[in-house]
């Protein structure tokens, strides 16, 4: 379905983005009321702080739910900053209307869930504050759309999605991995949907929010979500990857924010090769196609497997050592041939079960 959306204003120049910054947890008033005023004192118009935090195992600080939302009213008050916070239930939102909050957003362990995505949308129903969600934990974006959907068939029509990862159990450098064609693909298929990143749950550490804000900037989002703290290290939640007001400051002034509106004239050439190359591309793809479905023709009438581990691990190691030696990512190389793959063997099994 089509979305039907209201326009966001989202505020932000040719020199820094939009931005939603403030501390992980609302931890007590005085450390909620620092970090506000210090990102105030820095231009930050909208301020975040979870009050209710749904933690991976019991017995870590879990929020101070209600008891902090008269914080996030004086931060309104005194600063004149819009406020943020995660809901995951009805009366999450019921409380969050109560008080004022100006910006809601979905959690990631929350998006996933079809029936509580459902409950969410029933007491969001006609809501006038925008409503952002993240994208699910598993990398699933027809799961993702299906949550921004649930809530629009709800009439809330102010939508926003947040790009903070997805979680594998191969941890690398990212506490999230990015994924970035995801969000690229959720833009392509709503382009009028505004997509921000949140750098602090996809690097997990401090000093992986800069690069990762560029990326997003480089990649057209319209603006970034990001943990930032009076005392990072004092942190109740998250202490690793929360950074100063200063050091969030200093980062979005080195930011360069790419223009969309340049004419594209001056690339229109090389867009002609690049489409003539993937051109010969899918010729090629389907030259080989071809030759497998000889092969799978060969193995009917030996009788043999469709799959040939040594063979396939053979391929797989030689093009990303190869593809390593002509300047790509080898585990790039490896996805394309694992993509390839699996095609082949799906027109090999139609021709052995014909």
């Amino acid at each position: 379905m089509e979305l039907e959306l209201e326009p966001l204003k989202l505020p932000s120049d040719n020199e820094r983005p939009f931005v939603i910054a403030g501390p992980c947890s609302a931890e007590t008033e005085e450390q909620v009321m620092t970090t506000a005023r210090q990102l105030a004192s820095k231009g930050c118009h909208n301020f975040r702080a979870g009050v209710w935090k749904p933690r991976t195992k019991p017995g870590g600080f879990e929020g101070n739910g209600e008891k902090a939302l008269p914080w996030m009213k004086r931060v309104k008050d005194e600063t004149g900053m819009k406020v943020a916070t995660e809901v995951a239930t009805p009366e999450h939102v019921e409380l969050a209307m109560k008080y004022g909050i100006d910006i809601l957003w979905v959690g990631a362990r929350t998006s996933a869930n079809p029936f509580a995505m459902q409950a969410l949308a029933d007491s969001m129903r006609g809501i006038e504050v925008p409503v952002f969600v993240k994208n699910p934990v598993n990398p699933d974006l027809e799961l993702w759309i299906g949550a921004l959907e649930r809530l629009n068939q709800a009439n809330v029509k102010r939508l926003g999605a947040i790009h903070r990862g997805f979680s594998s159990y191969d941890k690398k450098m990212y506490r999230n991995l990015p994924m970035w064609q995801i969000p690229i693909e959720l833009r392509r298929r709503i382009p009028q949907l505004p997509l921000i990143n949140d750098p602090s749950h996809i690097g997990g550490r401090r000093e992986l929010i800069a690069p990762l804000c560029q990326q997003a900037m480089d990649l057209g989002f319209d603006g970034i979500i990001v943990e930032s703290h009076c005392s990072p290290d004092d942190a109740w939640s998250d202490a690793k990857q929360q950074v100063t007001p200063d050091v969030l400051d200093f980062i979005l002034s080195l930011l360069v924010i790419r223009d969309e509106k340049v004419s594209t004239e001056g690339i229109h050439e090389l867009r002609k090769q690049i489409d003539e190359i993937d051109n010969q591309l899918v010729e090629l793809l389907s030259k080989r196609m071809r030759v497998c479905r000889e092969i799978g023709t060969y193995k009917k009438e030996h009788n043999m497997t469709v799959l040939q581990p040594t063979r396939y691990n053979e391929i797989i190691d030689k093009r990303g050592a190869q593809g390593a030696l002509c300047s790509m990512d080898s585990d790039f190389v490896k996805t394309v041939f694992e993509a390839v793959h699996q095609e082949s063997v799906r027109q090999q099994m139609e021709i052995i079960n014909r």
